[in-house]
C-alpha cells in the first residue's frame, strides 16, 4: 500500500462543448432571422413655384355616358359626329385659349369615345386636359 500522499492534478475545464453550443445558437439565430429587403421607388416630386394664378377659370367638363351620349356645358349629343364635337368645344370654351378641360367618362363607355374627346381636345390646341371615371349606377 501506498500511503504517501499523491499529487492532485488540477481539474481542466473542457470549453469544448460550451462553444459547440455558442456556435448553434448563433447558426440558429442567422437561420431563423428574416433579411427583408424593402423595395422602394425613387419618386422626383415637382416643385411648386409659387405663381398666384389670377383668374380662376370654370373647368369644361366633357362627359361621356355607357351609351356614348356626349354632354358639354349644358349641350347634350347623343352619338355625335367629329364635326359637331369640335363646333360644340370651340363655343363652349369662347374667348378662353387654353382651358382646363375634363374629360369624365363612364367606366364602361367605349374607350373610341375618350379617345375622340382627347384628339379632338388636342386638335383644337387645348393642353390642360384631365382625365376622370363614373361608376355606373347599378338598380337591384
Amino acid at each position: 500500500m501506498n500511503l504517501a500522499p499523491q499529487k492532485s492534478e488540477d481539474p481542466d475545464v473542457n470549453i469544448t462543448p460550451m462553444i459547440d453550443v455558442v456556435f448553434l445558437l448563433l447558426l440558429f439565430f442567422m437561420v431563423s432571422t428574416s433579411f427583408i429587403r424593402e423595395s422602394s421607388m425613387k419618386v422626383d416630386l415637382p416643385q411648386a413655384d409659387g405663381e398666384v394664378v389670377t383668374t380662376k377659370q370654370q373647368p369644361i367638363d366633357i362627359i361621356i355616358s355607357a351609351e356614348g351620349q356626349f354632354t358639354i356645358g349644358s349641350t347634350i349629343l347623343s352619338k355625335p359626329e367629329k364635326k359637331q364635337l369640335v363646333e360644340l368645344l370651340k363655343q363652349t370654351v369662347g374667348d378662353n385659349e387654353d382651358p382646363h378641360i375634363i374629360i369624365s367618362a363612364d367606366a364602361t363607355s367605349d374607350y373610341q369615345d375618350i379617345v375622340t374627346a382627347m384628339d379632338i381636345a388636342q386638335q383644337l390646341g387645348y393642353t390642360r386636359l384631365t382625365l376622370a371615371t363614373r361608376q355606373t349606377e347599378k338598380t337591384q
